[in-house]
């Protein structure tokens, strides 16, 4: 006999806390990925009242202006006056990134950069380690 089950699923509406890190959080992916491909990218983004926190750890040839990007992110979300709540322009944005620890990089980094351009996606998806975004 199957023992039932428990499934939940948590769904929040735009604009809520969470998906506004995650969209963070996402943008800060994207930039550093339109820069260097090859980027490893750990990144957190937590708020608070008026506050956000992004951090992680980050491998990248590129450089990203993450306030700028918190900023922008908040801003087309529609948070542009203290007024509604929140104003882009004006919330705090505390940063702590780190390169990415060697520890880390040892399980995602199995091909250098010039193998895996020319490794086959079986070879790709074999060298994949866990651990980042």
């Amino acid at each position: 006999m199957n023992e039932p089950r428990l499934i939940t699923a948590e769904s929040v509406t735009e604009g809520h806390p969470d998906k506004v890190c995650d969209q963070i959080s996402d943008a800060i992916l994207d930039d550093m990925l339109r820069q260097d491909p090859h980027s490893h990218v750990a990144v957190e983004t937590s708020a608070t009242t008026g506050q956000f926190f992004v951090f992680g750890e980050v491998t990248s040839e590129g450089y990203s202006d993450i306030q700028s990007i918190v900023r922008s992110t908040v801003r087309d979300i529609g948070y542009t006056s203290s007024r509604i709540g929140l104003d882009a322009d004006s919330c705090g944005v505390l940063v702590s990134l780190t390169e990415q620890s060697a520890e880390i990089n040892q399980g995602v980094e199995r091909l250098n950069r010039e193998r895996e351009s020319t490794a086959s996606r079986e070879e790709r998806y074999e060298a994949q380690g866990a651990g980042d975004q």
